[in-house]
């Protein structure tokens, strides 16, 4: 074992004199009275540079480390759901009093619990990493318990469990390798968390609509499975709320949380509700397929780092079991400045705003690992990520949001004058964007399952929003009574558009989350209303005819689709639209 002493330490960087052989990423202990995590991040000659896991107070020059041998690594197996753990992965529940003391570390998975496990391969089955061996109840998922995916080649199952309940470190399986050797596997593995979890076939590019319930994502700017975007926003316009909304809302078999950086308070707000909140997909609590990693603002930056790249590695784990997780960082933002932080303190080349030079390259690394796969059993799995950004002052030419655009697919911007109005989401309809209308998979899905040309449709709506923008700019300048009716007609129409597609109210039981088939049809009913040729005399008119509609069609949304409530609102928006359009016989919404 590689053995060394500290010979600097500023803040929580250490720099270690090393009698041996050492690697970049590697861990290291450090003797503080307890021995303390630091991972390598730099060697020159005979001084290898870490940075520790924990606060350096306790360490003194000349304290002693211990090379492990070993990147860090996360544990893999049942016990994983429901969990909350900080960014290296200990559980935050086991841990005794009220504040985390230095050195505090708790075993991430139950090895008392038992798990009932259930086989589905047979004895002379050939099976290589990641081919699934049994099945075990975690929660509401069937856990697949799988060849561990860091093992290479092929391997013959000698003996398998039979059903029945068995603890994590149990051995379940035996395989014998091409040489004749022997290989016991548990329930649980390990892997390090910096390198892109195998175990699929085939990675697939995205095609498939991942449906989070909010109609201004899924209609507007679709997000699909598999797929990357990111929330940039200023202070106030609702980041973590519109996170939580998706989280609770979106079709997700699994849901990683990453509250990376954030305060305190905001962190214990997710740790007091998700236990609370019903998952409307599945009408089981939120709580039981959700994992949280906490790494608060005041926690060490080096375990700030460390956190995204654990919530990335137990996605990427339960997608191996192909089921659809959806990962939620928040905010990506902390995670780059801790890298400056360590950056700075190794005084390396300052990039733009004295983040790391490598800043987009680390970014893009990261953004990758999401995906969709197809697996060894001919099933698909998903990765889908949305992160946050927090730009100082709402300047999204900073150095993160600008690195993140240049991989993420979906740009959700959030305005700070739509947050000021009410106007929630406070997502910009026109601001964000979804790259994947332009892919040639998703045009071929939404053509089939959502509407033939539902992609020029979702154009079209832009264009009538980006008119209505233009008429409202117009009647601010010139004012009411200088710009002609039709001005007044495009901006309700935009106006009618907002209210009743892009708004949403998280607090209705009903229009916090819209389906996809109920989006289309409400999409398509308010467009023919959009389309049709209007007879006003006055724009005092205009507005008092549009606002009604708008009141009606805000009611549809808080109505049970297709029922006599809904249908009867629905009535109401023909016979107020009767008088008012130019062929009473010939035009109709219906």
């Amino acid at each position: 074992m590689t053995k060394g002493k500290v010979k600097g330490i500023i803040a929580n960087l250490l720099l270690i004199e090393v009698d041996g052989a050492a690697t970049q990423n590697e861990i290291c202990l450090v003797d503080a009275g307890v021995w303390l995590k630091a991972e390598v991040i730099r060697i020159q000659e005979n001084i290898a540079s870490a940075q520790l896991f924990e606060t350096g107070a306790a360490i003194q020059i000349g304290a002693e480390v211990q090379f492990t041998s070993n990147m860090l690594e996360v544990e893999l197996g049942p016990g994983i759901l429901s969990k909350k753990y900080d960014g290296l992965q200990s559980d935050l529940e086991k841990m005794s009093g009220t504040f985390i003391e230095i050195g505090d570390s708790t075993a991430p998975l139950d090895d008392d619990h038992l798990f009932a496990f259930k086989p589905l391969v047979s004895e002379s089955a050939i099976v290589k990493a990641g081919t699934w061996l049994g099945n075990v109840k975690e929660k509401n998922i069937d856990h697949k318990v799988m060849v561990p995916l860091s093992w290479k080649g092929s391997f013959k199952v000698s003996w398998i469990a039979k059903e029945g309940d068995y603890h994590i470190g149990d051995v379940i399986a035996k395989v014998t390798d091409d040489e004749g050797k022997t290989h016991e596997i548990t329930m649980v593995q390990k892997w390090p968390v910096k390198i892109p979890l195998k175990g699929f076939e085939e990675k697939l590019r995205p095609g498939k609509l991942f449906q989070t319930g909010l109609r201004v994502i899924d209609t507007l700017n679709p997000m699909l499975e598999g797929g990357t975007g990111y929330i940039p926003g200023p202070f106030g316009t609702g980041k973590t709320v519109l996170q939580q909304a998706i989280a609770k809302n979106s079709e997700a078999d699994i849901l990683i949380i990453v509250a990376c950086g954030e305060r305190a308070n905001e962190v214990v707000e997710i740790f007091s509700e998700f236990p609370n909140l019903t998952d409307p997909m599945t009408s089981h609590k939120l709580d039981a397929k959700t994992t949280i990693i906490c790494n608060t603002s005041n926690m060490p930056v080096a375990a700030r780092e460390a956190s995204v790249y654990v919530g990335m590695t137990l996605a990427e784990y339960y997608r191996c079991m192909g089921l659809k997780v959806l990962l939620l960082a928040d905010s990506t933002s902390r995670w780059a400045q801790a890298l400056r932080e360590m950056s700075n303190r190794m005084e390396e080349l300052p990039g733009q705003d004295a983040f790391p030079v490598e800043l987009p390259a680390t970014i893009a690394n990261f953004y990758s690992r999401s995906g969709m796969v197809r697996l060894q059993s001919g099933d698909f799995g998903s990765v889908t990520f949305i992160g946050t950004i927090s730009p100082a002052g709402g300047n999204f030419k900073e150095p993160v949001t600008e690195s993140t655009s240049k991989v993420a697919r979906c740009f959700y911007a959030l305005s700070q004058k739509r947050a000021d109005s009410k106007r929630y989401p406070a997502i910009d309809p026109l601001a964000s964007y979804s790259k994947y209308m332009d892919y040639q998979e998703f045009k071929q899905y939404s053509d089939k399952n959502i509407q033939e040309g539902w992609v020029e449709t979702i154009k079209r709506v832009k264009d009538i929003l980006r008119i209505g923008l233009e008429a409202r700019d117009q009647i601010n300048i010139l004012g009411d009574d200088a710009v002609p009716i039709d001005y007044h007609v495009s901006f309700w129409k935009s106006e009618l558009i907002d209210f009743g597609i892009i708004q949403q109210n998280s607090f209705d039981p009903i229009d916090m989350r819209t389906e996809m088939e109920r989006q289309r049809y409400m999409l398509n009913f308010i467009l023919r209303i959009c389309d049709l040729s209007f007879e006003f005399e006055s724009f005092e008119e205009v507005r008092d005819v549009f606002k009604n509609i708008i009141n009606l069609v805000t009611q549809m949304n808080f109505s049970e689709f297709e029922t006599r409530a809904f249908r009867s609102y629905e009535n109401q928006i023909h016979q107020s639209l009767k008088e008012k359009t130019k062929d009473h016989e010939g035009e109709s919404v219906s």
